[in-house]
């Protein structure tokens, strides 16, 4: 495969989206793990036996002399982007965004990675110190573990609302199975990290309405998923992080 036809779609750290007609081409950088992109693929299959309408996997090709995960195009516009054209209608869009949230935790795929797993790992790996190490080794432990689909990194960049009105949720790279309100309070923080304090607000109180959860529940899970986001997060995000794994209790 070559991208002489191709055009770049988006840019982020370690690797570049191109199209090329109906597929969307992920081009990782030389120095990326190349087990982390053939489970990145490897998540995309295994979710899309759920049912979910999502872009699928078309296959792991080198390009280049670089890996990439090659998927569907979808054709649409993400809701991040229809919440900036149409600023009126965002308290619709998160409703609609906190429907399809609660849609996805309805669906299980049992070969998944479990999340608790993934946040002991995580943990271990923040560089932090022991005692707070061990303080949120502690609350995950006391946090009851389900096995419910968690996309990891929902958000409305990653929804996209397709012409007929349908929509697809894009980036599985980071799915596992597990407990929904820590896929619920990842999503409260990426509000935050995109500087939209109102917006994350707003999302939290329609989810625990929509879904009858307590916020409280949610906020348990903040200090572990903070610390979970920090060890792969870019480095000026890393001290707001650390704000809110040093929060204990929250009222």
């Amino acid at each position: 495969m070559n991208l002489e036809n191709a055009r770049v779609i988006a840019a982020r750290t370690s690797k570049t989206i191109y199209r090329e007609d109906d597929k969307v081409i992920k081009v990782f950088d030389e120095d990326f793990s190349k087990a982390d992109i053939l489970n990145e693929a490897l998540n995309i299959a295994r979710v899309e036996e759920t049912g979910i309408p999502m872009p699928r996997v078309q296959g792991v090709e080198m390009v280049e002399g670089k890996w990439a995960i090659v998927t569907d195009f979808i054709e649409g516009k993400t809701m991040a982007r229809l919440m900036e054209e149409e600023p009126e209608k965002k308290q619709q869009y998160l409703e609609r965004l906190v429907d399809i949230q609660m849609e996805l935790h309805t669906k299980t795929a049992p070969m998944l990675s479990f999340l608790h797993e993934k946040m002991r790992r995580k943990i271990s790996q923040t560089g932090l110190d022991a005692t707070t190490r061990y303080e949120l080794d502690a609350r995950l432990d006391s946090l009851p573990k389900h096995r419910k689909l968690c996309h990891g990194d929902f958000n409305p960049s990653n929804v996209v609302i397709k012409p007929d009105g349908g929509y697809a949720v894009l980036d599985w790279a980071h799915a596992t199975q597990g407990n929904a309100s820590a896929d619920v309070a990842r999503t409260y923080l990426l509000f935050w990290l995109n500087g939209d304090m109102d917006g994350a607000e707003k999302y939290l109180d329609l989810f625990c309405k929509k879904s009858d959860t307590a916020k409280q529940y949610v906020q348990k899970w903040l200090p572990i998923v903070a610390a979970s986001q920090s060890v792969k997060g870019k480095p000026e995000e890393r001290e707001f992080l650390m704000g809110w794994v040093n929060v204990v209790e929250y009222e």
